[in-house]
């Protein structure tokens, strides 16, 4: 139910934005692909484009548009769930606005090779 509440609010929040799809929903239809690819554009333009620092030049957008799908591509093969959900909920449903594949594919792969660490000398 917590998840469900917090995916509601998320599509709440980004109404007039492409929404985000969870790698492991993912169905390779048309219409999920033209989400996707939305959602990587209009987040990689926000993140380049709106903030403090003008990074905003195409070359830097498509080669970040690139790693964005990339990295949502690999997610699709995610094989712990748990962690996963986890990574996107730390990521997208937090205050911090850090959702973008790249980041979560980033931060699902260390914690997963961390999961299987321990500390030794």
């Amino acid at each position: 139910m917590k998840k469900i509440l917090g995916l509601m609010l998320v599509a709440v929040a980004f109404s007039s934005q492409a929404a985000f799809v969870h790698p492991l929903d993912f169905n390779n239809s048309a219409e999920q692909q033209k989400v996707v690819l939305d959602y990587i554009k209009e987040k990689v333009k926000h993140e380049y484009c709106d903030g403090p620092v003008d990074l905003c030049q195409p070359t830097t957008l498509r080669m970040m548009e690139k790693e964005n799908l990339r990295s949502f591509k690999e997610l699709t093969k995610a094989t712990n769930r748990p962690m996963l959900d986890q990574m996107i909920e730390n990521y997208c449903h937090s205050s911090i606005d850090m959702c973008n594949y790249i980041t979560i594919n980033l931060m699902y792969k260390e914690n997963l090779k961390a999961s299987d660490e321990e500390l030794s000398w």
